[in-house]
């Protein structure tokens, strides 16, 4: 399905409506869903498209979808069919070998942990993405992926380590008692400020 813009111009004053009807950053607008697929934003008091939604979380504004019917939270469900949607529509960002390894993550024993994996992964993109645009104008394009990568990979590590002792390092001697995990989390911050350093060094 194809993304449709709004033609009654709630896109346009979307954003201003919403931060003063939300009450506050942590509030969230509330979309409803109804059965004949049409969304509605309460704080606008206005039908919208997906396309209107993508557009709130390019604004960072907060909202949450549900059933009008049942009230459930299917606020994944739309950000997923957005996602499908920008993808089917020429926008494709996901390389089909990324999508293969995803899909082969479900069932695995470190599925538990790619929810946060990747939010920690996409966190430190964002937080990085200016040294990174800096970098590549100066013709070093392997350099902050290669730092981002292994930022990722340190935090991965030191994630299985935690929560699957034994997973990431089936080889290595037993795992240390619970009380040794406040190293590993140092450690780990230890590694991520590393990162940074190189990433600043490479933003010179």
């Amino acid at each position: 399905m194809a993304l449709q813009s709004n033609s009654d111009g709630v896109t346009d004053t979307m954003a201003g409506r919403a931060k003063s009807a939300s009450g506050g950053a942590g509030d969230a607008i509330i979309i409803k869903k109804y059965a004949n697929r049409r969304l509605y934003n309460t704080a606008s008091s206005s039908y919208i498209t997906l396309e209107d939604l993508a557009k709130m979380v390019r604004d960072n504004v907060e909202f949450q979808v549900l059933d009008a019917k049942t009230g459930d939270d299917i606020t994944h469900s739309i950000l997923t069919q957005i996602i499908m949607d920008e993808e089917a529509n020429g926008g494709q960002m996901l390389p089909v070998s990324f999508l293969r390894q995803l899909i082969g993550m479900y069932g695995n024993s470190m599925q538990a942990l790619m929810p946060s994996y990747l939010e920690a992964s996409m966190a430190n993109f964002r937080e990085n993405q200016a040294k990174i645009r800096e970098a590549f104008g100066k013709g070093m394009s392997a350099g902050p992926f290669a730092a981002i990568h292994e930022t990722n990979m340190a935090m991965m590590r030191a994630a299985a380590d935690v929560f699957l002792p034994g997973v990431a390092k089936p080889k290595s001697p037993p795992p240390a008692p619970a009380s040794d995990n406040r190293d590993e989390i140092a450690l780990l911050r230890e590694q991520m400020a590393a990162m940074q350093k190189k990433l600043d060094e490479l933003g010179k």
